[in-house]
């Protein structure tokens, strides 16, 4: 038997790139099982994610702990037990987990389930996974931000719209006085 060469295989080095790469444009990781999905199935779900900017990824645990570098924590250790498929949420967090967590409810299926996630350097727990699908979505979000901004400099404007129009008749009532004598 020959000794095999030490280093890493040419297709680990490639998944290895090809998983930093999606990690790297992503704003949110959800950890689930898979085990039990159909290949049917996990298609149906790649495509949900799809339209949200979402992707579906089994991977190797292994080669995700490679990925994350001196980000992975001990807490990331416990969510990465077992066999593990990431959602990279690559657009909005809250979008992809809310398709996720609809798909996984419409299978009916306990042991497919949402092991925890990753955001901004923070793992989460499952139940606040399920409380970031709750959050409206971002556009809703931005939406509620501009309003709140919006509000005082809308009364501001109409606070001085009245000053200058009060000041504009105290003129006019000045200047009908002074031609009346």
């Amino acid at each position: 038997m020959r000794g095999r060469v030490k280093g890493p295989r040419p297709d680990k080095v490639e998944v290895v790139g090809d998983l930093g790469a999606i990690f790297q444009q992503s704003q949110a990781l959800i950890l689930t099982n898979y085990r039990g999905l159909t290949v049917s199935q996990i298609t149906q779900l790649r495509k949900r994610l799809r339209e949200v900017g979402g992707e579906y990824h089994v991977v190797k645990n292994t080669l995700f702990r490679r990925v994350m570098g001196e980000r992975y924590t001990p807490e990331m250790e416990q969510v990465l037990a077992g066999p593990t498929a990431i959602v990279f949420a690559r657009e909005d967090p809250v979008a992809a987990t809310k398709a996720l967590l609809d798909y996984l409810r419409e299978l009916r299926r306990e042991e497919i389930n949402v092991k925890g996630g990753y955001i901004d350097g923070k793992v989460l727990k499952p139940e606040q996974v399920t409380a970031l699908s709750k959050l409206p979505p971002r556009e809703v979000i931005l939406g509620q931000a501009l309003g709140a901004i919006q509000a005082p400099l809308n009364e501001f404007a109409g606070t001085l719209n009245n000053v200058l129009g009060e000041f504009a008749r105290t003129l006019q009532a000045l200047a009908d006085k002074r031609q009346a004598a």
